[in-house]
């Protein structure tokens, strides 16, 4: 007989009481008899919430999103909203992406919500996040969910909840509501729907959306240059392609060239490894389409259409995707010099960005007299800033990982509006005789060339999250004393809150929320950040050199010294 841990066994036995149904029972007993070891990934621990929600792989057991997990997920908010916001009318948003069973599991959240008197307003088909934060506040919600696993792999969904303000679960409703999950049992689920007060939307919040992504995204652009624009776009088979060709064609973009065999939702994902529009091979079909009909801008967005992917053609007119770092500075440059010309900028505005996104992004801010915060890793970070700070205007903000907002009526990254966005800053470049990339050397030229690059090591199941987390611990314990050659002269540890000049030997607090992140600065301006990933089992190094850049024929040269000054970095740390 296989040996199951005692502790394991516990949990599963749960599983096999009259609370949960027949054909989950007949699963379970089938995993102790032949896969004891998917047995113990599936009951080892309660999936947790982490950057963007709570994301795992679909199947049984605590450790998996199934019905119950959202069901237990969906009670706890249930009850946490009602002691809240007592004697009020609540009401939810739900939306829900392209992956398997994420209309279903939309359902169930939604029958649970009914369940317990909480008024729902379902989306009848699959949409973007964005949409879900704009709904939410458009239709006066106390909260929404979006059940999406971004770019995972297909095996993966998720749970992501939003708050009244439009933005993702920050503290202290975050701890607040986990507890609240945490105290319940599986029988106090109330799965059984009230119909009456589910109400479905669709079209009429598509329109007011995609009316408020123009009025945001838009800038004065000719209606020449819009037509001269040639796009190419794919929704890499995800939400995006319910808006974003709609978004354009109002905006008045007719050239627009959609990749067909990416259009058809699919939570396979048939035609890509992974539906990331950070790897280029995601958009291997949008660029060979690109190619054959003359495209100036590739733009592919994620399968929630929250990131997007940006491709353009670089000075030997070979296509190029950009980095989130390089596509966030293209486009915060472009709405500071909007606000700047229109002579709105007046001590009261700011950006926003994350720890392990470009230094680049506060020096671009600077040069503009406006702040730039930065907040950890995650939009939800930023949507708090604008929560926080009601008294000055959010003009954007962006992080590495290929998110971008315009303006603050969409809380969360929103790859509809900037699409759009990246499209207006390409067709004013193309009038002017120039492409994105030459904008974006000719910003390095004014501000300083920086550069970045990240690195994801992968380590999956139990054995993998142990593997992280001695990482970390080996990083804290041992701190770099140098990063190839070059003298550390700053330690950031965002999970002991302290940072610490080590030329000075003097430490500050550092006054933002605790994070598992560590940050070494050195002499020649290098930066390296390490942190495991709150979505994926990865961990994650994020690199960052710059150097100056005194004109525009030298910018192969400089950025071949800055890749190899990375390459080196990487080699030095093993990596």
């Amino acid at each position: 007989m296989t040996y199951i841990k005692p502790e394991i066994l516990e949990r599963v036995n749960t599983w096999l009481t009259p609370t949960f149904d027949e054909e989950t029972q007949n699963e379970i007993k089938n995993l102790i008899a032949s896969n004891p070891k998917e047995l113990e990934e599936s009951f080892y621990k309660d999936l947790e919430f982490g950057t963007g929600g709570m994301r795992g792989i679909m199947g049984l057991g605590t450790n998996r999103i199934n019905k119950y997990t959202l069901g237990k997920n969906t009670q706890g908010l249930s009850n946490y909203l009602k002691s809240t916001f007592s004697g009020e009318t609540i009401k939810v948003a739900i939306a829900y992406d392209c992956r398997h069973n994420s209309n279903t599991f939309g359902k169930v959240v939604a029958d649970v919500f009914s369940a317990n008197g909480i008024k729902v307003f379902l989306f009848e088909d699959l949409r973007p996040t964005p949409e879900l934060s704009f709904a939410l506040k458009h239709l006066g919600c106390h909260c929404g969910i979006v059940l999406t696993a971004s770019h995972n792999p297909p095996e993966y969904n998720g749970y992501k909840v939003y708050w009244q303000d439009g933005g993702q679960l920050v503290p202290p409703q975050d701890g607040e509501i986990i507890a609240e999950i945490n105290k319940l049992d599986y029988s106090e689920i109330k799965f059984e729907s009230n119909s009456d007060i589910i109400q479905y939307i669709g079209i009429d919040v598509d329109d007011v959306f995609i009316n408020a992504s123009i009025e945001n995204g838009s800038f004065d652009t000719s209606s020449e240059a819009k037509e001269n624009l040639n796009i190419v776009f794919t929704s890499l088979h995800g939400t995006s392609i319910m808006s974003i060709p709609e978004t354009l064609k109002r905006a008045g973009y007719t050239n627009v060239n959609i990749v067909e065999e990416q259009r058809e939702p699919n939570g396979d994902f048939p035609t890509v490894a992974s539906p990331n529009p950070e790897e280029t091979e995601a958009l291997k079909m949008a660029m060979e389409l690109a190619q054959k009909v003359g495209g100036d801008i590739v733009i592919g967005t994620d399968p929630d259409c929250d990131r997007l992917g940006v491709v353009v053609r670089d000075l030997d007119n070979e296509l190029v995707i950009l980095n989130g770092n390089q596509t966030m500075i293209l486009m915060t440059d472009f709405l500071l010099k909007q606000w700047k010309n229109s002579d709105k900028i007046n001590g009261n505005q700011f950006v926003g960005s994350t720890i392990v996104s470009t230094p680049m992004m506060s020096v671009l801010a600077n040069a503009y007299n406006v702040e730039c915060k930065i907040g950890l890793t995650g939009f939800k970070w930023i949507a708090k800033m604008i929560k926080d700070f009601p008294q000055l205007d959010f003009i954007g903000g962006g992080e590495e990982s290929f998110g971008f907002m315009v303006g603050d009526f969409v809380r969360d990254k929103d790859a509809v509006t900037s699409t759009l966005l990246a499209c207006e800053i390409a067709a004013q470049a193309k009038a002017e005789g120039k492409t994105l990339y030459q904008k974006l050397i000719d910003l390095y030229v004014e501000h300083g060339f920086y550069k970045e690059r990240l690195v994801s090591l992968t380590k999956k199941g139990i054995e993998g999250a142990q593997e992280i987390k001695q990482m970390m611990i080996d990083a804290r314990e041992n701190p770099l004393k140098e990063v190839n050659g070059s003298k550390v002269v700053r330690i950031e540890d965002y999970q002991l809150s302290i940072a610490k000049d080590v030329v000075n030997n003097t430490e500050e607090a550092i006054d933002i929320p605790k994070s598992n992140v560590l940050i070494y600065y050195t002499e020649d301006g290098s930066k390296v950040a390490l942190r495991p990933s709150g979505t994926e089992p990865k961990i994650k190094f994020y690199i960052s050199v710059n150097t100056k850049l005194d004109n525009v024929s030298a910018f192969k040269e400089t950025e071949q010294l800055l890749e190899h000054r990375i390459d080196a970095i990487l080699k030095d740390m093993n990596l």
